[in-house]
């Protein structure tokens, strides 16, 4: 269990799972640059979000910008919607009668990817609600902006166990206060970072910061 003062920001769990030095750079260095691909994925997230906090249709309960955390991963963040749906299995929700099952609804920009960067933060963010709620999550969706769908996602035990071993490394990489090195990868090109994180100083010998000037300079 980590203690409050300990916590990470929840959403930093997609940055690490994409890029580690991303990660650090933002979360520890607090730097930022941001390009059409953040830009847009701001705009979508503050329509997710909307003016109306929580709203109810029927057997359904929409809770936008819900704080969520953790102190098993420590964590701690906001859900862009959670839906209560109506169900025996569910829980009780102040105000209201009945029984709801949770189920987390991340919004994204682009399209669905081949890793498990978003799948990884809405992991966490189901994890948050079990553990402030008592209750167990099965799935829950992300909401792509270019094909504008929904791809379900199923929390099975491997995905907690590769969120927990990131979280830990998060964590590990915090008190540390170590920033990796720069690795270039065919992902460099849109990342808004790249200008600040210079991913081809690791394409000279041994990544060298003098060995690059020189070439350059020279």
């Amino acid at each position: 269990m980590y203690s409050e003062d300990s916590y990470l920001l929840l959403s930093g769990i997609q940055h690490y799972a994409f890029c580690p030095r991303q990660w650090a750079l933002i979360h520890m260095e607090g730097q930022w640059d941001e390009n059409y691909l953040t830009a847009g994925g701001r705009i979508l997230h503050n329509k997710a979000h909307g003016s109306q906090i929580t709203e109810k249709r029927g057997d359904l309960i929409i809770f936008r910008g819900l704080k969520v955390h953790s102190s098993e991963l420590g964590i701690v963040g906001e859900c862009d919607v959670v839906e209560f749906h109506k169900s025996d299995a569910g829980i009780r929700l102040k105000g209201y009668s009945g029984l709801w099952c949770p189920y987390p609804v991340e919004y994204k920009r682009g399209k669905s990817k081949l890793d498990d960067c978003d799948r990884l933060q809405l992991c966490a963010q189901a994890v948050c609600l079990e553990e402030m709620l008592c209750v167990e999550i099965e799935t829950g969706a992300l909401f792509y902006g270019e094909p504008r769908r929904r791809e379900v996602v199923e929390f099975t035990s491997e995905l907690r166990a590769k969120l927990k071993d990131i979280v830990e490394n998060m964590h590990k990489l915090y008190e540390r206060k170590h920033t990796p090195k720069a690795v270039k990868r065919k992902s460099c090109q849109s990342c808004s970072l790249k200008d600040l994180c210079l991913p081809k100083l690791g394409e000279t010998d041994g990544g060298s910061v003098i060995k690059y000037l020189e070439m350059h300079l020279s």
